[in-house]
């Protein structure tokens, strides 16, 4: 914000004119006194008190001027309403308007790129970091809503076709929405893939489930194989050639003899 200049008797009216004018308190003013003022001799002689003055500028005042700025030249009506929770570290702007579907954009995409050139602003030249969470018609409720649903939904495909699913790439923030609507699941696990902005989750069985469901019974006398239904166990060609081979061999002896009975 630009200093305005202020003239009254005393520099103690200047800034209480100053006050009014901007419509703020004191520990949120700065001034700078150009002029004491003197009394004269009389009244005369006398000098008005100057002062340069201009409203402290908050982290919601730089956000709300920034956005403000963008919205005009936009040519778009938006009153916008801010929070500031300190103990926090977290900005909270609420914008309203006629057409707000502008301002969010597809899946959120244009309200994301806002939030995030206004993070950009109020973290700079600032110790460290301040959440902005920026939101209209109360679409981030919406959106993460949405998004829970389909986490169930796609976690449910995975364990009926045993196949991951990658989804589509997302912001940090809904990332995280998807990993925390499944992370009590006992039968799937998540992990995010990729750079951004084409980072995104994958929805996959866990490990242990999906291997111990595959490996079946194991059977360490009989040669070390994994025995499936319709499959063979252990080395059971190898050990079927070998009892077809004494089955030959004792049906050969059991001949001979019946053989040489006859004969006698």
């Amino acid at each position: 914000m630009d200093m305005i200049t202020v003239t009254a008797k005393t520099v103690d009216e200047a800034v209480t004119k100053a006050l009014i004018e901007l419509e703020t308190t004191s520990d949120k003013l700065e001034y700078e006194v150009v002029e004491k003022g003197s009394a004269g001799f009389l009244g005369i002689g006398a000098k008005p008190a100057v002062i340069r003055v201009k409203k402290k500028e908050t982290i919601a005042d730089k956000a709300m001027d920034f956005l403000t700025q963008i919205f005009d030249a936009m040519g778009m009506d938006v009153s916008i309403k801010a929070a500031y929770n300190e103990e926090e570290q977290e900005l909270s702007l609420e914008l309203e308007g006629g057409d707000m579907g502008i301002l969010i954009g597809k899946r959120g995409q244009t309200l994301d790129s806002l939030q995030y050139l206004v993070s950009l602003i109020v973290n700079k030249d600032t110790d460290g970091y301040l959440r902005v969470k920026l939101d209209t018609e109360n679409y981030r409720e919406r959106r993460k809503e949405t998004l829970e649903t389909l986490a169930k939904n796609i976690a449910y495909k995975v364990k009926r076709t045993r196949r991951p699913v990658s989804l589509e790439p997302m912001n940090p923030y809904e990332r995280r929405i998807i990993h925390a609507a499944v992370q009590n699941d006992k039968y799937v696990t998540t992990r995010s893939e990729g750079e951004e902005p084409f980072r995104h989750v994958v929805i996959a069985l866990k490990k242990e489930t999906g291997a111990g469901e595959r490996r079946g019974r194991y059977d360490r006398s009989r040669g070390g194989r994994y025995e499936r239904t319709g499959g063979y166990r252990g080395n059971n060609r190898r050990s079927d050639s070998y009892q077809a081979a004494s089955l030959s061999e004792h049906n050969a002896e059991t001949a001979g003899g019946s053989g040489q009975e006859t004969e006698e």
